[in-house]
């Protein structure tokens, strides 16, 4: 247990700010952001929306969260297989496998990726909301060019054609990012299922930027 120096136990200040997030994740995913509300969220862990606002200022202060999250989530599983043995293409495909099944074992948290941030077509946002989104921002930038760095180096090490970079990029990016629109998780589904059903998405996706 983590105590902070106002006797507050962190561990479960997190794990309660966690649950919330993950049942915000599943209710933007099925309601989408403008028809979710507090009580949606409440609802789907068992609380009152007291007990969110303790944690929340706002519906789009816990997208904020959800979104950040999601990404944070996904570059931690990814990021080690890029800078991992292999050639450049070898190194994309297993990177490409992890983010699919990443995608695919956190659907909610990806959708709500994919959906973009709403407040972005606001203009009165507050400073702190303001903050969270250059970081969003920064995450995004950041984690499109780990892929373009890998990319690159296989371009270098003729694992991969040429090409202009930024677009097959985003090209490759999208075509994983589009697998949230179709897959829905089966019942009794195990992750051996998922990850054969990402290595057959990676193989035809990858397929169309490598050298043979």
């Amino acid at each position: 247990m983590t105590v902070d120096s106002f006797g507050v136990d962190m561990t479960a200040h997190d794990q309660a700010r966690h649950q919330i997030l993950d049942a915000a994740a599943e209710v933007f995913q099925l309601r989408g952001f403008d028809r979710a509300t507090i009580d949606d969220i409440a609802e789907e862990i068992g609380a009152t929306k007291g007990r969110v606002y303790y944690y929340y200022r706002s519906k789009f202060d816990i997208y904020l969260a959800v979104y950040e999250e999601g990404m944070k989530n996904v570059r931690r599983v990814v990021e080690p297989f890029s800078t991992g043995t292999g050639t450049g293409a070898e190194r994309l495909t297993a990177m490409s496998e992890a983010h699919l099944v990443n995608l695919m074992q956190n659907l909610g948290y990806h959708n709500a990726i994919h959906q973009g941030v709403p407040g972005q077509r606001f203009a009165a946002l507050k400073e702190r909301q303001r903050e969270v989104l250059a970081t969003i921002n920064g995450l995004r930038e950041d984690y499109e060019a780990m892929y373009r760095q890998v990319l690159e180096d296989g371009i270098t090490d003729s694992s991969i054609r040429e090409g202009d970079r930024r677009l097959m990029t985003r090209v490759l990016l999208s075509s994983l990012n589009s697998t949230a629109m179709w897959f829905r998780p089966r019942g009794g589904q195990d992750e051996a299922e998922i990850r054969t059903l990402a290595l057959q998405i990676v193989s035809q996706v990858i397929g169309g930027i490598e050298n043979r």
